[in-house]
């Protein structure tokens, strides 16, 4: 049986938000509920990642505040006209992704966007989990329409990377923000974000890519510790967590032109800008692939977005699929 999505008081939430103190029986008056009732439901939203605090005499707050979806803010930040995509925001989720391809299934008339505050069952590739908690990191999905099928997409996940490695650049993180191929966005050797992307629609004609995004803004301790690979997140590299709205709304417009310039010229188009961020190249690296552990130094990519490594003096061409890669 799938993963259901989670109910939240959502009342209680926007008014944790602000990052103050707030009393039971105040909190309870926006539920109408009993100061024992709200702190009840304030147990079932540590569930979702937050952490509640509480003071005696205070009352309860989540230290440092939320930065909350809202839609007028995520387009101002766009700085796109209102047609230029669709946009879908939800408190809880299963899977932004998941989301997104129930909703295109009928077809898709122009990019859909799809962000969520918590996701009980993100995902990354080859199906691990995606540590999603509520309100603390980016959880988008864009679902987008490209014709000459699933072929025409070859290198589209490292193209997406170029995307988003511009916007943290810009946002603060400047030349420390590097790309791992396929779909790794690391700070310091540290997984900072990731890259899944689905398809829909027709293998050999109009095809649907459902591009999700993972980036970590404010990672609490508690979901981090269920992470299986160092990681980082925006607050503890820029000193501040992000403006949510912000970072999506400069995320989509990045996206979007992104998918202009491959729409126009392939990843080949992007492929200067991609090896500009590639954290492997010169490197000694392995390769996992099924059962074999290749050896190799990387020496960037391929027009088409494969991954070249020079094996003992021969450069050899590795595509996606079951292939991951870890500095050796």
């Amino acid at each position: 049986m799938p993963e259901m999505s989670i109910q939240v008081d959502s009342a209680v939430i926007r008014c944790l938000a602000d990052g103050r103190f707030h009393s039971g029986e105040a909190l309870g008056a926006l539920s109408g509920i009993s100061r024992a009732g709200i702190w009840k439901r304030l147990q079932k939203l540590e569930q979702l990642g937050l952490a509640i605090e509480s003071v005696r005499g205070k009352g309860y707050r989540i230290a440092g505040g939320l930065s909350l979806l809202d839609e007028p803010a995520l387009r101002a930040a766009a700085e796109l006209p209102a047609d230029a995509f669709d946009l879908v925001l939800k408190e809880t989720t299963v899977s932004t992704n998941a989301d997104a391809l129930a909703m295109i299934a009928g077809g898709l008339v122009r990019p859909l966007a799809v962000l969520a505050e918590y996701q009980s069952a993100g995902r990354g590739r080859r199906g691990r989990p995606w540590q999603s908690p509520f309100g603390s990191n980016l959880y988008l999905s864009l679902a987008s329409r490209f014709s000459g099928g699933a072929a025409a997409l070859e290198g589209v996940s490292l193209a997406v990377g170029v995307a988003v490695a511009d916007v943290l650049a810009a946002g603060g993180l400047g030349e420390r923000v590097q790309l791992k191929w396929p779909n790794d966005v690391l700070v310091g050797g540290r997984k900072l974000g990731g890259i899944l992307v689905e398809l829909a629609g027709e293998m050999d004609g109009v095809c649907m890519p459902v591009i999700g995004i993972g980036i970590n803004g404010a990672m609490p301790a508690q979901a981090g510790a269920g992470i299986d690979q160092p990681w980082t997140d925006l607050g503890r590299e820029l000193g501040a967590p992000p403006d949510r709205n912000q970072l999506a709304g400069e995320l989509l417009a990045s996206l979007l032109a992104v998918l202009d310039t491959f729409r126009a010229g392939g990843f080949d188009a992007l492929r200067e800008r991609w090896q500009q961020y590639d954290c492997c190249a010169g490197r000694e690296v392995q390769l996992l692939l099924g059962d074999r552990r290749i050896t190799g130094v990387a020496r960037g990519v391929s027009a088409q977005g494969a991954l070249l490594l020079d094996v003992e003096g021969e450069i050899q061409r590795f595509h996606g699929g079951e292939v991951s890669l870890r500095m050796a």
